[in-house]
């Protein structure tokens, strides 16, 4: 709709025909000679249209453009997107920072061993379990080259076990993994502490990727995010023992690294290295804490923007982005933004994770709210913040089918 108004505008300032006021008088045998010229100057035919020098040479250019917006927009960056995402009058300003290069751009990409380098999940409990099939798929359908390795509780899924053709909800999750989009398993026993916020006593377990030394390199990612692009040329930066963006969220109080996405060399020494930091761990420090105590400063750190959108950045005011932005000059765009990240982290406080339930107060009251910008009501932000909550829900049930209750999963795993 924006676009056919913009190009109705458009014909209109290069066209030398104008809109009927109708204003013109009757044609009678007295006024025949005047305003019939006038209602024909008003009133074009089809033959005076396309007879007309302008739409020659104004068409092509519409064609053109039309052509360059078609195929500079991304669809399929979600699964799926309500079809009102962007209405609402969103700018479209061109953005300062471009996306980064795909593979192909770089390197010949059949030349890379992918087979050296792998995603990793680690899987906690049921709901976890889902988010990295979940995470999986997208990486799938993005066409991402490297393996991917899911290190899950040993109690989920035995592949020694005798078949005898029933299996638990985890067991079908992680041989759905496996069998739908290639997965290393590997079998792991969860790393608990006691700290003192149980949400995270069981995080420590994403630092098994450190041990994963049958690869040169591997890309840790949070489960509770969504691939929205390639990442793979990740793989080919300089060698370096981690690499992280910065928690651009706490900037500049609390200036650290964000552990939710980590490219890192595994070995030996560094997976004792961090063991054994953990082993010293205060009850305030979790994998985050240990992380940047161990790479903040030696860590080659990627850029936040592109790499660390959080789900949460969409219900801040306009004015209120230069965190992300990197500067407090550019303007917020919500749809180019959204358009150039590759990493979408579902940190969206105080709302609970979108496979929790939510009450409706609670998401109506988060709910981003409309803005006017240079005259027009902009709605893109609350359009695209709904459309990844739906869109999470949709591809949960598609990808998960039923998700076994932490109840189930408590009494199955204390068993």
């Amino acid at each position: 709709m924006m676009l056919a108004r913009y190009f109705s505008s458009s014909w209109q300032r290069f066209s030398s025909y104008s809109p009927v006021n109708g204003n013109v008088p009757p044609v009678t045998d007295d006024n025949r000679s005047g305003p019939r010229k006038t209602a024909a100057r008003n009133c074009p035919t089809v033959a005076d249209i396309l007879s007309s020098r302008r739409l020659r040479i104004c068409l092509p250019i519409a064609v053109i453009l039309l052509i360059l917006v078609v195929s500079g927009h991304r669809y399929d960056a979600l699964a799926r997107i309500p079809s009102g995402w962007a209405k609402g009058g969103a700018s479209s300003n061109e953005q300062t920072t471009a996306p980064a290069p795909a593979v192909d751009s770089i390197v010949d990409a059949s030349k890379v061993d992918w087979s050296r380098f792998a995603y990793t999940q680690y899987v906690t409990d049921s709901h976890y379990l889902c988010n990295s099939v979940m995470l999986f798929e997208r990486l799938q359908h993005v066409g991402s080259r490297a393996d991917r390795v899911l290190m899950y509780p040993s109690y989920m899924y035995d592949p020694n076990a005798a078949w005898d053709g029933v299996v638990s909800d985890n067991a079908r999750l992680v041989m759905k993994a496996r069998d739908e989009y290639g997965a290393q398993l590997v079998p792991i026993e969860v790393q608990h502490r006691d700290v003192g916020d149980k949400t995270w006593a069981e995080s420590f377990t994403k630092l098994l990727a450190f041990n994963q030394t049958q690869y040169d390199r591997v890309l840790s990612l949070d489960s509770d995010s969504v691939v929205l692009q390639n990442m793979d040329e990740l793989f080919l930066l300089p060698p370096c023992p981690m690499a992280m963006p910065r928690a651009y969220w706490l900037y500049p109080e609390t200036k650290m690294l964000t552990s939710s996405l980590m490219l890192l060399q595994p070995s030996a020494a560094e997976f004792a290295r961090v063991m054994e930091r953990v082993s010293q761990a205060a009850r305030s420090d979790y994998d985050m804490e240990i992380i940047n105590y161990l790479y903040a400063d030696s860590a080659m750190v990627l850029p936040h923007r592109i790499y660390q959108l959080l789900v949460g950045e969409y219900v801040r005011e306009p004015d209120q982005h230069a965190a992300y932005l990197g500067n407090d000059r550019e303007e917020w765009d919500a749809v180019a933004v959204f358009n150039e990240a590759k990493y979408l982290h579902w940190s969206d406080w105080p709302l609970p994770k979108p496979w929790l339930d939510i009450p409706e107060k609670a998401r109506l009251d988060r709910e981003p709210k409309c803005h006017m910008r240079n005259g027009v009501e902009s709605c893109a932000e609350r359009d695209l913040w709904n459309g990844f909550y739906q869109d999470f829900a949709e591809r949960r049930k598609r990808v998960c089918g039923s998700v076994p209750g932490e109840r189930s999963h408590r009494l199955r795993r204390r068993g």
